[in-house]
């Protein structure tokens, strides 16, 4: 009996012109729509501190202060920005990016490290990655931008504006 419900999806793969990698790979791309449940953290910073935060699960955001903690404030993006946003995850098709390898090689001290959690249609996806091995390759580098494009938005709302500045730095 599988051997026959096999026999006949294949058939119909067949005959609808698909192939069976073509069926696999729009299964795991990213939705062409914008879900409703679509939200993201991404915590980022130097080494294990992360104490820089965009969560829109909470709508907040938390700025390191350096010598000073951290402060948070409630933070939330319009419609558009969420759109705009989601866009950009959709190009890299997020989602389907796999646990980073790090090289190995040198180490660079301090090294920044990001750390994200995504959720769309009910599937959530988290991922982390550092460049203290001095090399960024491309999908790292993909994040980045990623995470400085959201980082603009925010650096432009009132709420961020009004947090503290921060005090110190890191060696």
């Amino acid at each position: 009996m599988k051997r026959v419900l096999l026999g006949i999806s294949v058939l119909l793969l067949a005959l609808s012109g698909c192939s069976y990698d073509s069926f696999l790979s729009q299964k795991i791309q990213m939705p062409e729509e914008k879900p409703n449940d679509f939200n993201f953290f991404v915590s980022y910073g130097y080494g294990d501190l992360n104490k820089n935060e965009i969560n829109t699960y909470e709508n907040s955001v938390t700025k390191d202060l350096i010598m000073h903690g951290k402060a948070t404030a409630e933070l939330s993006f319009s419609p558009d920005e969420m759109q705009k946003i989601y866009d950009k995850m959709k190009e890299i098709n997020m989602m389907q990016i796999d646990e980073i390898k790090q090289q190995r090689g040198c180490s660079k001290v301090p090294s920044t490290t990001d750390s994200w959690k995504i959720t769309i249609n009910g599937e959530t996806k988290t991922l982390s990655w550092t460049d203290e091995d001095c090399k960024v390759n491309s999908v790292e580098q993909q994040l980045l931008d990623l995470r400085t494009y959201i980082q603009q938005i925010v650096s432009t709302k009132d709420t961020y504006k009004a947090l503290p500045e921060a005090v110190g730095g890191y060696d």
